[in-house]
């Protein structure tokens, strides 16, 4: 678990689905058209305690059952709600309000990166860059690698990083505005 912001919450990863399960079970991803057998791989699930009432159950299906698929749980930079990342799909969940959630489009999330000084959570995927801030969605980059992207640093509000050019066989440097989302450099030009 990686609490680097404040958070209203408490959560547990249980190993097994509890014996006498909470008035309030919430499932995701929510109905999505091609997921309707995620739970058949597996999932990762969470008692939750919110800052206002009950606790509440949260089943969350993993993406893939690969182990080098990040599975794990984070604090956001908005105190009330949490991501939940299972086998590479992430799932940011309103823990006031858990009927409300996202999934967060990359398939599959590759790496989860806090980062406080920016009040962002950063999201690397095998092409793109997500950054989810205090009132959602704060950028999703255009395409930076065609397939592979490694992160470098954060210097100020430019994050560094790689991503592979199949034309050349090489690993591209890319930098990308924090507070923007926009890149510069990388195997695809900025759109």
């Amino acid at each position: 678990m990686k609490n680097i912001f404040p958070h209203s919450w408490t959560a547990e990863v249980l190993t097994s689905s509890p014996l006498i399960a909470p008035a309030r079970q919430y499932t995701y991803p929510r109905q999505i058209a091609g997921e309707e057998d995620a739970l058949a791989r597996g999932a990762l699930q969470l008692m939750i305690q919110p800052a206002t009432g009950g606790q509440f159950l949260a089943t969350c299906a993993l993406g893939f059952t690969d182990r080098s698929m990040p599975t794990g749980l984070f604090s956001c930079p908005n105190p009330n709600e949490l991501c939940a990342v299972a086998g590479g799909y992430a799932y940011i969940i309103d823990t006031l309000h858990p009927e409300r959630s996202t999934h967060i489009p990359l398939k599959p999330v590759v790496e989860a990166l806090p980062l406080p000084s920016q009040n962002l959570l950063i999201f690397t995927g095998f092409h793109t860059i997500y950054a989810w801030g205090t009132n959602g969605e704060a950028w999703h980059t255009s395409r930076l690698s065609w397939e592979g992207i490694r992160l470098l640093g954060v210097e100020g509000n430019t994050l560094r990083g790689t991503g592979w050019n199949m034309l050349t066989d090489r690993d591209v440097p890319f930098t990308i505005d924090l507070l923007t989302g926009r890149h510069e450099g990388g195997s695809f030009p900025p759109s």
